[in-house]
């Protein structure tokens, strides 16, 4: 009987939880690369616009929902709180999710979420926020950082909360990196990078992408380009890694400038990326050999999933889309937006699919767009939502992982895992829990030369529980790989002392004399920091390795960084200038400027946008304009011009809010210099909720910011300039605008 009344309590406690019958989702207009299979892993009405998951210890996922956003064409609700973080579980165990817990609910466009230090890192702008876990209810709820997301388009604040090899938990459109250390948060200044996802390689670079441009990355692990603050780094960090923004849609997709020249083919087909955005290297150990340098991209405009294969170079990385006619995944479904894509504990690749009808914001959509939209109802649809996975169809798939369960041991053991989720959940949970009893095991994989992804998270760990040696690391140094090399000449940073001047010599002097490029980049960046302990020794290997590419930007950013000040080089300059290449004599004298003048690295700096942002017009720029020109009208490559000292920030003001009201079709010179990019500027003409006095402050607002010659547009003139229409009806020309 006690067995019975057991069971008719469990049968009790399920009936608690929200259960849906699971729906046959049909996936017959989506196409997937050969041999790979495509299935459901959970969909609506479980779960509604999903923007972002997670998995915990046990590999059940979490969801961060936003139906605020966009319900409608004008974006009605976008502040209600109606957001959530659910828990997804598959109580039948057949890999299809068929129950959720809400975790929080009542949250406004909540965005971005890390399963970190045993509880959860979130994202409600503006805040960003820690909490325990207790029986699946947050407890304890820290407010780790209250400047996190402020003001701005949805689209365009941080977000992305990705744990990388160095402990560290980097962002999308964000400057800012966050650890927690010792039970307190810390916050740095690192590279402003990207709009929507991020993802790092084995390795532990970075990579991103924005709208136009669908992979950017960088070159060196982060912040190495940026300890010289009076540097702001152009040639080793966002770089573009493909020049190819070719898409191949299978159907006619709705796209927000359709309208324009060379948007869509002959066929009303996409031609390039216009919302490009969630990549993610492929880490999971599960695909084939070719697939171990893979990025994907997220393509929700074109309702697809694109393939690129990256090339290390040694100083530089490239990538190519890796087929030329066809996608890695594609679909004729026009509510197929992927938006996110994670590497799973079983090896496979989880898409996030928002399906929605619309995924741009409503400040930016054209009156095509809303046509378009209208004409296939996708304004309607706003109440679905799902996760897909991708596996290799020849390995299975075990989501059975189950890390609070595990022993010390065990953990140690998972650090060798073939998927890099696995290597990364358990560096994080040995550096978290503390677990110091594990150094000597630790110090023995460190040293494990066949296995160099083991050695790299074993140094990695060690950092973390800050029992890292100098006597390790040159152990670590010898016979290592250069990317293990790389990640011991970063570390050996913390040992900067002159007793370890002479053994730091004969190691340094061994790997230049290999004359390996990722090695030198990498010696080069550090040995401004031992110059400090002896420039007699440790110069002539920076002015060796600076002879050695006499021409590269790269390596030259790179020596830059690595001195605090620009003093000692410009001392070797004056005693001997022909030491150095003319690109780095110009480098010094720019940052020996700046450093002079005190005009640091904006990153650094955080600058308030001028004296009057609490104004409206401050206001509506934050939520409108800085995506693009950012926060200090600095422009941002590949996207917008500077707005700093430009000729259309002053007289004859006029320009300005013709460019406001209807936009701006490039090319278009500001300051001499051309900027040709790949989408046009949307104007705000069509957004009903934007006023002439909203146009008449935002312009006040950017001449007084950005121009020596304040100006100001009175509503009535605004109102004028509404009806003056460029010569094709849609955006003006810079032509158009100079005959003004």
């Amino acid at each position: 009987m006690r067995i019975n009344f057991l069971f008719l309590l469990f049968l009790l406690f399920l009936s608690c939880k929200p259960s849906f019958d699971e729906p046959n989702i049909s996936l017959i207009n989506y196409q997937i690369e050969e041999n790979f299979e495509l299935s459901v892993i959970a969909s609506e009405p479980l779960l509604t616009a999903p923007v972002a998951i997670d998995f915990d210890n046990r590999g059940r996922i979490w969801v961060v929902e936003m139906p605020g956003f966009m319900n409608s064409l004008d974006g009605e609700g976008e502040n209600e709180p109606n957001g959530t973080i659910k828990i997804l579980e598959d109580f039948d165990n057949d890999g299809v999710m068929d129950h959720a817990k809400i975790f929080l609910d009542s949250l406004v466009l909540p965005r971005a979420i890390a399963m970190a230090y045993d509880g959860i890192l979130y994202s409600e702008p503006p805040n960003l926020w820690f909490a325990e876990i207790e029986n699946d209810k947050p407890v304890n709820r820290v407010l780790v950082d209250s400047l996190y997301a402020t003001d701005g388009n949805p689209e365009h604040q941080p977000n992305g909360l990705m744990m990388n090899i160095d402990n560290w938990i980097y962002n999308a459109k964000s400057h800012f990196r966050y650890q927690r250390k010792n039970g307190k948060w810390l916050k740095e200044p690192t590279t402003f990078r990207g709009q929507w996802g991020i993802t790092h390689d084995n390795l532990g670079r970075l990579y991103y992408n924005d709208n136009s441009r669908q992979l950017l990355g960088d070159y060196i692990l982060p912040n190495r380009a940026i300890r010289n603050k009076f540097q702001t780094p152009k040639h080793s960090v966002n770089q573009l890694l493909t020049n190819d923004q070719r898409v191949y849609p299978l159907h006619d997709a709705v796209v927000n400038r359709g309208y324009a020249k060379g948007v869509l083919d002959s066929d009303s087909l996409l031609v390039n990326v216009t919302a490009a955005c969630g990549p993610l290297f492929y880490r999971g150990g599960s695909f084939p050999l070719e697939y171990k340098n893979e990025v994907f991209v997220c393509v929700p405009e074109a309702n697809l999933v694109k393939r690129n294969t990256l090339e290390f170079h040694g100083d530089s990385t490239s990538a190519k889309q890796t087929w030329q006619g066809k996608e890695f995944l594609a679909s004729t479904d026009e509510g197929f937006r992927p938006v996110s894509l994670n590497n799973a504990p079983d090896g496979s690749i989880y898409v996030v699919d928002m399906h929605r009808g619309v995924i741009g914001h409503h400040a930016y959509l054209s009156p095509y767009m809303r046509e378009k939209v209208k004409e296939r109802e996708l304004d309607t649809l706003i109440s679905a939502g799902r996760i897909l996975r991708i596996k290799n169809k020849p390995t299975p798939s075990n989501m059975n992982v189950d890390f609070d369960d595990m022993s010390e041991v065990e953990l140690l053991e998972s650090l060798k895992h073939k998927n890099g989720w696995i290597r990364d959940r358990a560096q994080h949970l040995i550096v978290s829990r503390n677990l110091i009893l594990l150094k000597d095991e630790l110090e023995e994989l460190s040293m494990g030369i066949t296995a160099p992804l083991t050695q790299i998270h074993a140094l990695r760990t060690l950092e973390g529980l800050n029992e890292l040696s100098f006597e390790l690391l040159v152990k670590v140094a010898d016979n290592s790989n250069a990317d293990v090399i790389s990640h011991v000449v970063v570390l050996l940073e913390d040992f900067v002392l002159e007793d370890n001047i002479a053994t730091i010599q004969e190691l340094l002097t061994n790997w230049i004399e290999k004359k390996d490029k990722q090695l030198d980049l990498y010696v080069v960046s550090s040995l401004g920091k031992w110059v400090t302990v002896s420039s007699e020794m440790f110069m002539p290997m920076v002015i060796e390795i600076a002879k050695r590419y006499p021409n590269s930007k790269i390596f030259n950013e790179l020596i830059l960084s690595g001195f605090d000040g620009v003093e000692n080089l410009v001392n070797k300059m004056e005693e001997d200038p022909q030491l150095f290449n003319e690109s780095l004599l110009s480098k010094i004298d720019v940052v020996g400027v700046h450093e002079k003048e005190d005009t640091a690295n904006w990153i650094f700096t955080r600058k308030s946008l001028v004296e009057d942002t609490r104004t409206k017009g401050a206001k509506l720029f934050r939520q409108i304009c800085t995506a693009c020109h950012g926060m200090n009208g600095e422009g941002l490559e590949g996207l917008a011009p500077p707005l700093m000292n430009s000729e259309y920030a002053s007289k004859p003001i006029e320009r300005m809010g013709l460019i406001i009201l209807h936009g701006l079709e490039g090319p278009v010179h500001v300051n001499g210099k051309e900027y040709n990019l790949n989408l046009a500027m949307p104007g705000l003409i069509n957004n009903e909720k934007i006023s002439d006095k909203d146009i008449a402050d935002i312009i006040s607002y950017v001449s007084n910011a950005f121009s020596d010659t304040p100006q100001q547009l009175k509503e009535g003139k605004v109102a004028e300039l509404r009806k003056i229409k460029s010569k094709s009806g849609a955006e003006f020309t810079e032509k158009e605008l100079l005959e003004y």
